[in-house]
C-alpha cells in the first residue's frame, strides 16, 4: 500500500495538485493511508468521514432528496460527494467512497460488499461500483486498496 500512496503523492505533487477524500464505509482509512506517508501535508488537504446521511448533507453539501431517493449506497451520492469534497477545499482531486461493509445492512440490491466510488479530476467526475468479498475488515481495505489504484489511474490519464 505504501507504494500505492508514494505514486500517488508523486502523480500530486508533479501537477502541484491537492487531494481531498470523502469517506463513509472505510471511516476515514483511505486519508490515513495517505498521511501515513512523511510530507503528505504537501499533497493531501483534507479527509471528510461522513458516515450519517446527516453529516453526507452538512459536510458535503449533498441533497437530502439523493439521499432519500437513491440511497447513500448509490452512484448519485458517491458523485455528490465526490463534487463536494472538491467543492468545500482547495483540492482539485477526490475520491468518494460509500458502501456496506457489513456483516449485516446489505439487501438484494445492494448486498454486503457492494461499493460505489466517485472520483473528481480536474474538474472530471466520475464513478465506478465494485463488489467486494469478505469480511468487514476484508471490505474495507479492498475499498482503499482499489480507491488508491483508481486514483493513480485517472491521475494517469489526466
Amino acid at each position: 500500500m505504501n507504494d500505492r500512496v508514494t505514486e500517488l503523492a508523486a502523480l500530486l505533487l508533479e501537477r502541484e495538485w491537492m487531494l481531498a477524500t470523502a469517506e463513509s464505509c472505510t471511516g476515514g482509512m483511505i486519508a490515513a493511508a495517505c498521511t501515513d506517508l512523511a510530507g503528505s501535508s504537501q499533497w493531501f488537504e483534507r479527509g471528510f468521514v461522513t458516515y450519517s446521511n446527516e453529516a453526507k448533507v452538512e459536510l458535503l453539501g449533498v441533497a437530502p432528496a439523493q439521499l432519500e431517493a437513491h440511497g447513500a449506497v448509490s452512484e448519485v451520492v458517491a458523485r455528490a460527494m465526490a463534487f463536494g469534497a472538491v467543492r468545500h477545499s482547495r483540492a482539485r482531486v477526490s475520491v468518494a467512497v460509500t458502501g456496506v461493509a457489513g456483516p449485516t445492512g446489505g439487501s438484494a440490491a445492494k448486498p454486503v460488499g457492494t461499493v460505489w466510488f466517485g472520483f473528481m479530476v480536474d474538474g472530471r467526475l466520475s464513478s465506478e461500483t465494485r463488489r467486494f468479498e469478505g469480511d468487514r475488515a476484508a471490505v474495507r481495505a479492498a475499498t482503499r486498496e482499489h480507491a488508491l489504484q483508481r486514483l493513480i489511474s485517472l491521475l494517469q490519464q489526466a
